[in-house]
């Protein structure tokens, strides 16, 4: 079970999110009413806890403590302005869109900026619920004071959180979720070809755990400079998760290669609904064998292997452990391969390398392991791995470069007139509605834009907001009547969904938003505010809001939603290209660079790309044939994004390792690649004359007469000139979707 719950919340910082605010506001209620507060009074201070709480997202405790202690004096200066510009209508509304766009355009200050703008804007809002004056800010003064002080509490002591510790429960979610795409592998082992709806359940749930193993090595990633105090540790982990998550993934696809009688892609393991491979050498249903017999003792080691990657090799274990270790180690050399078709083979290789991965990971998180049960291939796989960390440790640093937009072009700018724009018509339209709730509709309108990029994304935030606004409406009804006037009961609902608002907002903004109407609803009831006039006018002005910022973003500066792809698309392309030309480069002699950095950008440009692409591929889009077009696209960018990093990592074991060497005829078999990266950016950047893709005799065709079993220059040339062969294959399929022209070049 902490697996599984370490699986499903890497980190645990939702839990952590969500028990931090929630703590935040139980102890600022708790403190308030043995002062003797009132029930608005009340309601001010849960609602300050709260934006104290959420709105700070450093890293660092002690940047945290500062932005909070800056956030005080902004809240009590927000809620002062908003008790006296209360009776003037117009000056109000004009200070209203004057904060709204600071607190937007200070997003470009980083996460402090950010902070402080959210807890202005919020507190603003704040002092309009609970309709302040300018008699009652004493008072309000003090309810802020005690929730941000409490939001301290609960920051540092309640519920504390430091980058080592979050970066510790992000390994083990990793190695949670590694076990568990290793079950879904076993499964699909299991799925007979004759069971085409099991098996392709099997293949979605290897598509969707190996997707989220990457989301988790991704997270790692970001976390380690922050999480480790030693850089030379940060690398060495950088570089074994890596290994792992590759290893894994490329199990997956020699296990998929092992169900087809024809040569599988990668892109069967990124393309949702892909065809299940068949009439590959793994036995149907009753089949007896020497086949039979290997798939038996297969699904035997995914088992033991997804035990290794849970449990460490102890002295407590005993020595069984260390045997499994080391017959799956052993499965590195030929002589140890079970009789089987040379497709079950290479599954049994994967295993292997994969284990060595396993053990790397192992080493790297939990430092030296007992070695007294050692085989000479266990011993070999440690040797190597030794020299691969002496390598990584001895490499030279690179320099990031700094370069970005300017003036209306930046975002932040952008997103910051557009949200004044919109939130001015919102105040407008909103008053027109109701001249006491007309600030709902601005906080959709606010809220729909954050975190969004074009008007596509701005849309389908805005239904969402809408659709989980109007449950939430329905839910309050039942529960208006189960509270009636019971103050306690409805703080303790309040806090049940404030949690579930924070542990639910990563996965589905429909939720999230569903239980903020519902903890409102509860709010209402505590103010003696509640009636279905008010629930229904929430419903009317949560739809303007969306509609004023929909049509504010395709108006003012549009970034339209096909624009927004095309650059992040192009970023991805250019991300892949850096890539692909410094692994060419390291693996044919040239100078060291730091590629696990380059891989980490690129699969960044790319989960923007795959938000980016969500308003084309949401179920209720009309353009089924865009929809289909964009996925697609998106699939082959992962296999390119898999095979770059195979390559990345390969190329990074260079000069130190023992069995890797530079092979100066690897840049002259990826010039082609790098050409036609080149024709595709262009495709993409400018469309007018259709580029050229070429295309011609294959890259691995260089490996003559050899194999995987009897390679014709070494194993590991082989298997970059095999990446490079999926990666030009995955290129070229860019170009009919993208528009390009594929040339066929002889020769």
């Amino acid at each position: 079970m902490p697996d599984r719950i370490a699986a499903s919340d890497p980190g645990l910082l939702r839990l952590a999110a969500g028990l931090r605010t929630v703590s935040a506001i139980a102890l600022a209620l708790l403190v308030l009413s043995l002062a003797g507060a009132d029930v608005p009074h009340l309601v001010a201070g849960a609602m300050a806890a709260m934006v104290a709480t959420f709105a700070i997202r450093e890293k660092e405790r002690s940047r945290q403590a500062v932005t909070l202690a800056l956030g005080l004096p902004v809240a009590l200066a927000s809620v002062t302005l908003g008790a006296l510009l209360r009776p003037h209508v117009l000056a109000g509304d004009v200070f209203f869109v004057a904060l709204i766009f600071g607190a937007v355009y200070g997003r470009r200050f980083g996460d402090r900026g950010t902070a402080l703008g959210l807890i202005g804007f919020q507190v603003y809002f704040l002092s309009l619920f609970v309709g302040a004056s300018v008699s009652a800010l004493p008072r309000l003064y003090g309810a802020i004071a005690v929730a941000f002080a409490c939001s301290a509490v609960a920051r540092f002591v309640l519920v504390p959180q430091s980058p080592t510790a979050t970066l510790g429960r992000l390994r083990r979610a990793f190695r949670a979720r590694f076990a568990q795409l290793l079950a879904a592998q076993s499964a699909l082992l299991d799925a007979g070809p004759e069971d085409a709806r099991s098996a392709e359940k099997a293949l979605a749930d290897v598509q969707t755990r190996t997707a989220r193993l990457h989301e988790s090595a991704l997270m790692i990633q970001g976390r380690l400079e922050d999480g480790t105090s030693d850089e030379a540790v940060a690398r060495l982990v950088q570089r074994r998760v890596a290994d792992a998550e590759i290893a894994a993934e490329r199990l997956g696809l020699l296990l998929l290669r092992s169900r087809s009688a024809e040569r599988t892609d990668t892109l069967t393991l990124h393309l949702p609904g892909a065809a299940v491979p068949v009439g590959g050498a793994l036995p149907s249903a009753g089949e007896a064998g020497g086949t039979v017999e290997a798939v038996a003792v297969l699904r035997r080691d995914l088992a033991a292997l997804r035990l290794l990657v849970l449990r460490p090799v102890s002295a407590e274990l005993g020595t069984g452990l260390a045997r499994v270790r080391n017959r799956l180690l052993g499965y590195r050399d030929d002589e140890n391969l079970p009789d089987a078709p040379p497709a079950v083979q290479d599954v049994f290789r994967g295993v292997g390398e994969t284990a060595r991965a396993v053990l790397g990971l192992r080493i790297a998180l939990d430092g030296p392991q007992d070695e007294s049960d050692d085989t000479p291939a266990t011993a070999r796989s440690r040797e190597e791995l030794d020299a691969e960390d002496a390598a990584i440790a001895g490499a030279p640093e690179s320099e990031p470069e700094e370069s970005g937009p300017r003036g209306l072009e930046r975002p932040t700018t952008r997103a910051a007139v557009q949200v004044a724009a919109g939130s001015a018509l919102a105040i407008a339209g909103g008053e027109l509605l109701s001249s006491q709730r007309w600030y709902w509709a601005v906080l959709t309108c606010w809220i729909v834009f954050i975190n969004t990029s074009s008007t596509g994304e701005i849309l389908v935030k805005g239904y969402r907001r809408l659709l989980g606004t109007v449950l939430g409406v329905v839910a309050g009804l039942g529960l208006a009547g189960l509270v009636g006037h019971h103050t306690v009961t409805a703080f303790a609902l309040m806090l049940v969904f404030v949690f579930a608002m924070f542990y639910t907002a990563p996965l589905s903004y429909t939720l999230m938003s569903f239980f903020v109407t519902a903890a409102l609803g509860l709010l209402y009831t505590l103010l003696n505010t509640y009636s279905m006039s008010v629930l229904v006018l929430r419903i009317e002005e949560t739809a303007l809001g969306a509609a004023c910022g929909v049509l504010a973003a395709a108006v003012i500066l549009p970034v339209r939603t096909d624009r927004r792809t095309d650059e992040l698309l192009a970023e991805v392309l250019a991300r892949l290209a850096d890539v692909t030309d410094a692994a060419l480069d390291q693996l044919s002699g040239g100078p060291h660079r730091d590629l696990l950095d380059l891989a980490r950008e690129l699969d960044q440009a790319l989960a923007e790309l795959r938000a980016s692409t969500q308003p084309l591929t949401h179920p209720i889009t009309p353009l089924r044939a865009r929809r289909d077009t964009a996925r697609y696209v998106v699939a082959l960018l992962d296999t390119c994004a898999y095979h770059a990093r195979s390559l990345a990592a390969t190329a990074e074991l260079l000069p130190g390792s023992t069995s890797v060497a530079a092979d100066p005829r690897l840049g002259e078999a990826g010039r082609r690649i790098r050409g036609n990266i080149a024709a595709v950016t262009a495709q993409v950047t400018d469309g007018r004359t259709p580029a050229v893709v070429e295309t011609g005799p294959s890259i691995a065709s260089l490996l003559g007469a050899g194999s995987y079993r009897s390679p014709r220059y070494g194993r590991v040339t082989d298997r970059v000139l095999r990446h490079l062969q999926r990666l030009d294959e995955a290129v070229t399929g860019l170009a009919r979707p993208l528009g390009a022209t594929v040339r066929t070049r002889e020769g």
